[in-house]
Formats: C-alpha cells, structure tokens, sequence
C-alpha cells in the first residue's frame, strides 16, 4: 500500500525538481501540504501531489490550445 503522505524529498524525486522549487510550491500554497511535529516537516498527501499535477496539465493545454495571431512572433 502506497503512502498516504509524502516528503519534501518524495516531491522533488517525482516532479525532477530542486528542493528549492519543491519548497517554494509547498510555501506559495500552489501545492497543498501540512507541518506536522515541533519542528514543521512538511508533509504533502499524495492525491494533493496528483491533483497539482493535473492542474499543471490543464494550465499547459490551456496555453498551448490557443492559436497565434498574425501580430505574435
């Protein structure tokens, strides 16, 4: 059975990015997570992870659907 809650460390192996981006996801709130004990490590529930992801999808269809017109280079 997978995990219900990942790390920082989780996050950054799946989406291939820095530490820095996957804190700065968690941080800006575009990508829901909870501190947990006395020291705040943040831990981010898989199917939030899944969902952000999904949104990043639709965000890049949205862009990419849109044809150019004749003025944009």
């Amino acid at each position: 059975m997978a995990p219900r809650f990942l790390k920082i460390e989780d996050v950054q192996e799946i989406l291939n990015v820095s530490s820095q981006q996957a804190y700065a996801l968690v941080r800006s709130g575009d990508l829901p997570a909870i501190q947990v004990g006395g020291r705040g490590i943040w831990r981010i529930e898989a199917s939030e992870l899944e969902s952000y992801i999904e949104r990043q999808y639709a965000a890049t269809r949205e862009k990419t659907s849109h044809p150019r017109s004749a003025t944009e280079s």
